[in-house]
């Protein structure tokens, strides 16, 4: 089954620019890239794999999926993990208001957050990622895909919980920690959206194995809410004390920014490679 869904997306966009990052995101790189963006992913609505081309007409977003799946909500889904549906028309006043992010805005012209298809994705590279290299991590990542996956989408959760996997430490526990949690609504993309940045923080990190670092990344990177700050993330804190000078702080950084909080970050992340 195939559809086309059209998304007016307000505010600067550049399907270029946020290819080009994407396909350098180690944790979920893009490959085979053309002119389009092109992706698999799980849809969480209902754990069917899709696939999905994304095509730029000006400000308009053509998105072609195809899967056996609930396609009108794969396009949702595709929508929020490209920040297509954050309506951005404010977010050049951040620049504005902060030169540092202004210089950012202008070196990556319509880059929008991007990277995880969902936060259950995002979750499943958190627990894999812990304690060891980020390439390691891709490595156990492509493994679990090319193993137990669905061409190219991660396993899904009812699969995953029953896995008999043998990795590190305490992962294969944390994945299904994960996997039950998905199974349960926790991880729910669109719920996360609606929440607030803390609450939703706060609701993945009852999940088994979810620290402070990793419910931050899986609402920040894998929601991709639009208004929060990943304050574990010790890179950031460099990066941020680097671009403004030694003694700044986020939470000094956080109320100009608002309310593109993740926006800004991610933008100063992006800036540092």
């Amino acid at each position: 089954m195939q559809i086309t869904a059209v998304r007016e997306v307000a505010g600067p966009w550049s399907l270029a620019t946020c290819r080009a990052f994407w396909e350098g995101f180690t944790p979920a790189a893009l490959t085979d890239q053309g002119d389009d963006l092109r992706t698999t992913f799980l849809v969480d609505a209902d754990w069917t794999r899709a696939e999905v081309t994304v095509r730029q007409d000006g400000a308009t977003a053509r998105l072609t999926l195809t899967g056996d799946g609930d396609l009108e909500a794969a396009a949702g889904q595709t929508a929020r993990f490209l920040a297509l549906d954050v309506d951005a028309t404010g977010w050049p006043a951040v620049g504005e208001r902060d030169p540092v992010v202004g210089a950012v805005q202008r070196r990556f012209p319509g880059l929008r957050p991007c990277g995880f298809h969902s936060p259950y994705e995002a979750a499943v590279w958190a627990v894999l990622s812990q304690r060891i290299r980020i390439t390691q991590a891709a490595h156990l990542r492509t493994g679990l895909i090319e193993a137990h996956g669905d061409r190219g989408a991660l396993p899904d959760p009812a699969r995953l919980r029953v896995l008999d996997l043998d990795l590190p430490g305490r992962k294969a526990e944390y994945l299904r920690a994960v996997a039950e949690a998905a199974l349960d609504g926790v991880l729910d993309g669109a719920r996360l959206r609606e929440l607030g940045a803390e609450a939703a923080v706060e609701q993945v990190r009852q999940v088994k194995g979810l620290g402070p670092f990793a419910a931050e990344l899986v609402v920040v990177r894998g929601a991709n809410h639009p208004d929060a700050v990943p304050h574990h993330e010790a890179r950031l804190r460099a990066v941020v004390a680097e671009l403004y000078g030694p003694g700044t702080t986020l939470e000094q950084l956080e109320p100009q920014w608002r309310p593109f909080r993740t926006w800004a970050a991610f933008h100063l992340r992006a800036s540092a490679g």
